[in-house]
């Protein structure tokens, strides 16, 4: 779809000037996937998320800028688990557009720590120099034969690299010979090893088609095809190079200098000789292309469902129990204040009705009465103290009086009562008194025994 510069001015447009948003989303989709392609991009992770579908989604970020990034599960061929917030990493990816929201994102394939940094660094700088020279212009690319002779494979003899391209070279075509040269793939040997292997083989004019292979590994590892004079060693090469190293998120400047890049070892070999047949290459075409879409739909799909899971969750019965719980916090403190305000009124009625049954209390009844009958007792002690001692004042009196009148006084007088000794009976008349018996004579102070000797009664007669 093309449009004209009509579309500059508010005034002038007709239908065929207006597009949909979804039109627009695509087409920036497009020019941003074809226009910067696959690129590594450093920065800090910051925003991780990691929900239960096992895609990663985060954003990188430096001093003044950020951009979203999504690391879905299929492309993660490393442990992620140790990712975490402010990690400073390396980033390979393609930039694109999530289109239902609009939203700018770099699709991720690869993520390597930032200490690999200097290496990276050396790597661009060489790649940027070599690029300027033209060593990776397409015009210096050449093709590759429809059928090869023989097959030259640079690589180590004993890594899995070898073993992967002569199983595949054998199912493709097993009729083209392969001939090996044994170099070193790693290590401050393998550069020079190489470079004298490309030379051979350019020498010896045995082989239509070479492929310079090694497997996966880290940055460091695969730095041998990163020298300069390997990479000028297959620019330099008489006979086309077929690059084949490491993963497919590897990248080496040997791939850009080659004269075609394989993502695989495996793949280096699929390139390099043709199919048994040609509906097979149709249906492994077909298949690509289809895998291809697939995973695109399926990316934006993966997307899609990731956003309407974080919309469920804020709207899912989550969500629903924690504004319950706030509201049961809220009214359990409103319950509380109003049983506390309840019971503060309770307790000063009660206090009020204690008053009032103390006021009318049996006990404070029987404790007045208690004070009233120990008043009673006092006044009654008191009265039968005043009524003992007005009676014993008669007593005395009474006793003195008594007294006055009393034998015993008689007695005090010197006179003495007089009884029989035996029998105690009070002799009053001496005329009975019988002589020869005992008398006892009683005196104010002591007793006397006497015996009747002679009785008068010289008193009476008078």
């Amino acid at each position: 779809m093309s449009y004209t510069g009509s579309m500059n001015s508010p005034t002038n447009k007709s239908s065929a000037d207006v597009i949909t948003v979804t039109e627009l989303n695509r087409q920036a989709r497009s020019i941003l996937e074809g226009g910067l392609g696959r690129l590594w991009i450093e920065g800090e992770l910051s925003n991780l998320a990691r929900p239960a579908s096992g895609h990663l989604y985060f954003s990188l970020k430096d001093q003044t800028a950020q951009l979203r990034c999504a690391f879905f599960r299929q492309r993660q061929r490393m442990n992620t688990s140790n990712l975490a917030n402010g990690d400073k990493v390396i980033v390979f990816g393609q930039v694109s557009i999530y289109e239902p929201r609009g939203d700018y994102q770099l699709i991720v394939e690869q993520v390597e720590a930032a200490g690999e940094g200097e290496l990276r660094r050396r790597f661009e700088e060489l790649k940027k120099r070599l690029a300027d020279e033209g060593l990776f212009a397409a015009e210096v690319k050449r093709p590759l034969p429809a059928l090869p002779r023989r097959i030259g494979v640079i690589t180590s003899p004993s890594g899995a690299a070898i073993r992967d391209i002569l199983s595949v070279l054998k199912r493709r075509f097993p009729a083209v010979p392969v001939v090996i040269y044994p170099v070193a793939v790693q290590g401050d040997a393998a550069a020079p090893e190489i470079v004298k292997a490309i030379a051979t083989a350019g020498e010896r004019d045995e082989c239509d088609v070479l492929i310079v292979a090694r497997g996966g590994g880290s940055l460091e590892d695969l730095w041998a095809f990163n020298e300069e004079l390997v990479v000028r060693a297959i620019r330099g090469s008489r006979i086309p190079v077929v690059t084949g190293i490491g993963h497919e998120v590897d990248f080496t400047i040997s791939d850009f200098a080659s004269d075609l890049r394989a993502p695989t070892p495996s793949g280096a070999a699929e390139l390099v000789v043709p199919d048994q047949a040609e509906w097979l290459r149709t249906f492994t075409a077909t298949t690509a292309r289809l895998i291809a879409l697939s995973r695109r739909v399926l990316t934006d799909k993966a997307q899609t469902l990731d956003w309407l899971s974080r919309r469920l969750g804020r709207a899912g019965p989550a969500d629903s129990v924690q504004r319950q719980r706030s509201r049961l916090i809220a009214v359990r403190e409103r319950l509380i204040l109003a049983a506390r305000h309840d019971a503060l009124q309770r307790r000063q009625r009660l206090g009020a009705l204690s008053s009032k049954l103390l006021q009318a209390s049996p006990a404070l009844s029987v404790q007045r009465t208690m004070q009233r009958l120990a008043d009673l007792r006092h006044d009654l002690l008191a009265n039968g103290q005043r009524s003992i001692e007005r009676l014993q004042l008669r007593l005395r009196l009474a006793a003195r009086g008594l007294n006055s009148v009393s034998p015993l006084a008689t007695l005090e007088r010197g006179y003495a009562i007089v009884s029989d000794a035996n029998t105690g009976r009070i002799l009053t008349d001496a005329t009975k008194a019988v002589k020869g018996e005992m008398i006892s004579a009683r005196l104010a102070r002591g007793h006397i025994t006497a015996t009747i000797t002679a009785s008068s009664d010289k008193d009476k007669k008078a």
